[in-house]
């Protein structure tokens, strides 16, 4: 039968074996964040930027030019960083990820290669694919635990689109055509020339101030958020209650950052767009964030 000695003994080693848990666990979290903003991580061959916390204005001013009604500014707060992918999902990283079909086939018309944006995917397929990402990663201990896989919140990905910025794009009020992929007319008189008329590669276009390609143009990027009309405001933002319902009785949740398919007022780093989450199209990918959950 144990003495009290030896019960003391193990107790003490228990203790100290939960403390040097917590602390490796503390020390973990903190050499996965970043140390500046658009610091890089690679995880399963994906490039992720940093976006630290902090404090920014949600939607656009009056005054900007192509503001919707669902734009009105809010302030938010985000209180801790996350790492966001620099380009969005291509369609080498979904087959080697996740490697579901796609809703439809991928073609020269829309856009096709290993470095092009994946499409023709759902709101619930790109939800799979973060599901099969997050247990890749934590199966190679490239993801600590407390980390996870998800598509990034609307108000994530305004702040990280925005990356510091509040004019109505991340490169300032205009929009050129050699900035992102769009068709029609560009932003404010920008500069003009051919459109591609398709998803182009990733990193094809000049990135954000925090190292982040295609928030703007090629494709329309799911978000977490069901839609509602007005913007979420306050700390941590995470819209999964519904909003009001759509026509038919469906309910969408949001998009954003413009598509290849559209003008360059499109693109603006307010402009949201809702879709039912069931549905896909040949001009809606994704992209993923790495968040503390």
């Amino acid at each position: 039968m144990p003495t009290r000695r030896d019960v003391l003994h193990h107790l003490g080693c228990a203790s100290v074996a939960a403390l040097a848990g917590g602390r490796l666990g503390a020390q973990q979290a903190g050499v996965f964040t970043g140390a500046h903003a658009g610091a890089i991580r690679e995880i399963e061959g994906v490039r992720f930027g940093w976006c630290p916390s902090g404090r920014f204005t949600m939607g656009s001013p009056a005054s900007e030019t192509g503001r919707r009604a669902d734009e009105a500014q809010v302030d938010v707060t985000l209180t801790r960083g996350f790492w966001m992918a620099a380009c969005e999902t291509t369609q080498s990283e979904w087959q080697r990820i996740h490697g579901a079909p796609t809703d439809r086939p991928l073609t020269q018309t829309f856009g096709l290669g290993d470095d092009v944006p994946i499409y023709w995917v759902s709101y619930v397929a790109a939800e799979a694919y973060c599901h099969a990402f997050t247990e890749r990663a934590r199966r190679a201990g490239a993801l600590p635990a407390g980390w996870a896989c998800r598509l990034p919140t609307e108000a994530q990905w305004e702040y990280a689109c925005r990356a510091g910025t509040t004019t109505a794009t991340a490169f300032g009020d205009r929009l050129d055509r050699a900035d992102a992929n769009f068709d029609g007319a560009p932003l404010n008189g920008g500069s003009d020339g051919p459109a591609a008329g398709r998803a182009t590669r990733a990193r094809a276009f000049r990135a954000n101030p925090w190292g982040l390609h295609d928030m703007h143009g090629n494709l329309f990027e799911w978000c977490r958020d069901w839609y509602h009309a007005r913007l979420p405001g306050g700390v941590d933002p995470d819209m999964q209650v519904k909003g009001l319902p759509n026509r038919d009785g469906s309910y969408s949740r949001v998009r954003r950052g413009g598509a290849w398919n559209d003008p360059g007022i499109f693109c603006r780093s307010a402009l949201r767009l809702r879709f039912e989450p069931e549905r896909s199209s040949d001009h809606i990918g994704f992209r993923v964030a790495l968040v503390a959950v």
